[in-house]
């Protein structure tokens, strides 16, 4: 499924909706590529392989492949992000993709989220993971319309998992689509889902190099959630030195710093939310 990480081609990602009951399994992108001296190959990942075979065929899969394979799947992916793109755009859906490592505290700050701006505007939440509903139950329990989708062995969200998740949700004309990727740094920041923008979040108990240690995801973010400072009297973190390393990477980056768990800072987070509603124009927040 992801030539850039090496996750399995035999993934089997699903979509699990909790207020119907339903899982849908969800087929992997259909590639095809070809080798040199006349061997080409297609491959159905989601059922299994089929290949091709001509005459005097090459096996090797060298580097030069696994980036034309690369290129490939990330082109596709991108053609599915730019439809979804349009689909929101066309609804005036706004859609954010909120990536972090494991541990962050996403969830319990979508959680907060959508229980403090619930009834300003509609909210849904595709939930990403690599199994269990856990999450997905914790976002159905603040009334939210959630749906899963469980990636399998594979470590990030898909242009066409959002196509048909959001086809399951089918979420009305002016509302928010806040979508929880799979918890990971590396493969998500490659891969475009069609949002607005991304969030990426962080919390304390990280260390503070984590910019310079994933510079691609903290480049394709708009904003940086700083977690979890409710911990900094207990732990070794220095914020000056991390926002440094942040700007270094992303000059452009807005910086926001919360306690989701308590409540600190998070009319920053709900101030840059609130200026990205359909209709509202956006807005400069001051940072923390």
């Amino acid at each position: 499924m992801c030539v850039t990480c090496g996750c399995s081609d035999q993934a089997e990602p699903a979509l699990i909706d909790l207020q119907s009951g339903a899982t849908i399994p969800l087929t992997v992108p259909h590639h095809e590529h070809d080798h040199d001296h006349g061997h080409s190959h297609s491959h159905d990942h989601g059922h299994g392989h089929s290949h091709d075979h001509g005459h005097g065929h090459d096996h090797s899969h060298g580097p030069g492949l696994l980036l034309h394979l690369e290129q490939d799947i990330l082109a596709r992916n991108n053609r599915l992000a730019e439809r979804n793109r349009g689909w929101f755009a066309g609804r005036g859906v706004l859609a954010l993709n909120l990536v972090s490592a494991p541990g962050s505290g996403k969830t319990t700050l979508l959680e907060r989220t959508l229980r403090d701006l619930g009834s300003e505007c509609t909210f849904q939440v595709i939930e990403g993971d690599q199994a269990t509903t856990n999450d997905a139950q914790r976002i159905q329990a603040t009334g939210c319309r959630v749906v899963q989708v469980n990636t399998g062995s594979g470590c990030h969200l898909e242009a066409s998992m959002i196509a048909r998740a959001v086809e399951q949700l089918d979420p009305p004309g002016g509302s928010v689509l806040l979508i929880e990727n799979v918890g990971n740094l590396v493969c998500p920041a490659l891969f475009d889902l069609g949002e607005e923008a991304k969030v990426v979040i962080v919390s304390v108990t990280e260390g503070e190099d984590k910019p310079i240690k994933y510079p691609h995801m903290f480049r394709a973010s708009s904003l940086l959630v700083l977690n979890k400072i409710d911990l900094l009297p207990y732990v070794p973190f220095d914020v000056d030195r991390f926002l440094e390393y942040a700007r270094q990477v992303n000059p452009h980056l807005t910086v926001v710093q919360v306690s989701a768990l308590r409540g600190e800072g998070l009319e920053q987070w709900y101030g840059w939310l609130r200026a990205r509603l359909p209709g509202r124009t956006p807005a400069r927040i001051s940072e923390g």
